[in-house]
């Protein structure tokens, strides 16, 4: 059995690779594959893995790369994810792709996909569009459009039929994964010190550009793995970490809160892994299937909106009492208007619940966390003098 160890270290080599060479290997194994590049936060990847084809996650340069075609196409008021993701396209690292997905973040990822097709013509480009009526006799009928429409285009593209039993077969591996990250992220909840947010946020990155069935394998050994690990427990606060949805932080970000005296219990990190909330039921129509999972069992966030307005923040609520949380860090990267703009309706929800919260924006290149782990580590001295007065 491989040691905890020695799956975090594979993990965290393909974190760093930014020629994405695990991808590369894939392709060259087999002629005639194709991978298909997507932006944070959600898409229907089983369409991408029922047409043979690889979806891999394109989350930007990180705090690895230096950003200077980039620069020349966004305004520096912009968040840096779109500049950092023009330049690893400009500089070759993402010339592997035959495709590039843009899901329904924001303007400034709209506005990304016509520049990527005006940058790379030979490469499919599409913006996936996802309903604001969550009723199914409109939402649901122009989200399976949408979804049928992908579907005939990966046909076109990989020049194979996408059969409905090829579609039923890749729902139910992605079940599969989507089952291993819900256990990992209730093992955390449970025992955090046994599950460090910072291994847990690469257990998830290595699944943005390995095969789903090896990112599962890899989740598997690794649950195996933490059973045997003697992890001390620590007097840490237990938090919600919430706004990293789509530029993700750099690492040494989520291990600055957790030096600081806090395990983080939930999270928002690549939602593309944990969208779906519930199994979608591998028999009928899968497309139909599919866009009523999206519609009634997805996850709550400032990308997606919201038709309840009652509803508003209640998802932060309950995961601070289904995980046992004493408090909730907003992390937004600088210039995210939807993780922004939402955050104030979010902290009303919480003040009105009487729960404690602080915030601090980030970008993904951040170097100096010495000020985060301050704010974090004072945070959570002081939820713990309010739990003892």
């Amino acid at each position: 059995m491989a040691k905890c160890e020695e799956i975090v270290a594979r993990c965290q080599a393909l974190f760093e690779d930014l020629d994405f060479q695990a991808v590369r290997d894939w392709k060259d194994a087999a002629p005639g594959r194709k991978a298909i590049g997507y932006m944070p936060i959600y898409v229907p990847r089983e369409i991408v893995h029922a047409a043979g084809m690889l979806p891999v996650g394109i989350l930007g340069g990180g705090d690895q790369i230096e950003v200077i075609h980039g620069d020349a196409y966004y305004q520096s008021y912009i968040c840096r994810i779109p500049r950092s993701t023009i330049e690893l396209g400009l500089s070759g690292r993402l010339d592997f792709l035959d495709g590039m997905m843009f899901p329904s973040i924001c303007d400034v990822i709209r506005n990304l996909s016509g520049m990527w097709q005006l940058m790379f013509p030979e490469v499919y480009v599409r913006y996936f569009d996802v309903p604001q009526n969550y009723a199914d006799s409109v939402g649901g009928v122009f989200y399976a459009n949408e979804l049928a429409a992908l579907r005939h285009d990966l046909e076109e593209l990989g020049g194979m039929e996408i059969t409905d039993e090829a579609l039923r077969r890749s729902i139910a591996i992605y079940n599969e994964n989507r089952q291993l990250v819900r256990r990992l992220y209730q093992l955390r909840a449970e025992a955090p010190w046994l599950v460090p947010a910072s291994e847990a946020y690469l257990l998830l990155r290595a699944g943005m550009v390995l095969p789903v069935e090896d990112h599962s394998a890899l989740l598997r050994d690794y649950l195996a793995a933490i059973e045997l690990e003697d992890r001390p427990m620590r007097d840490n606060c237990r938090i919600v970490l919430t706004g990293v949805f789509c530029e993700q932080p750099p690492l040494p970000l989520v291990k600055s809160i957790e030096l600081s005296g806090c395990y983080v219990v939930d999270d928002d990190f690549l939602l593309v892994t944990r969208w779906l909330t519930d199994d979608v039921p591998s028999e009928g129509d899968p497309i139909q299937n599919l866009a009523a999972a999206f519609l009634h069992k997805s996850m709550s966030t400032a990308a997606k909106y919201e038709p309840d307005l009652h509803e508003k923040g209640q998802h932060l609520v309950r995961a601070v009492r289904e995980t046992g949380a004493e408090g909730v860090i907003f992390a937004a990267p600088s210039f995210c208007d939807p993780a922004l703009l939402d955050r104030p309706m979010l902290q009303r929800v919480l003040a009105d619940a009487g729960i404690p919260f602080i915030a601090f924006k980030y970008a993904e290149n951040s170097g100096q966390m010495q000020p985060i782990r301050e704010q974090a580590g004072t945070f959570a001295d002081s939820i713990k003098l309010w739990s003892e007065a």
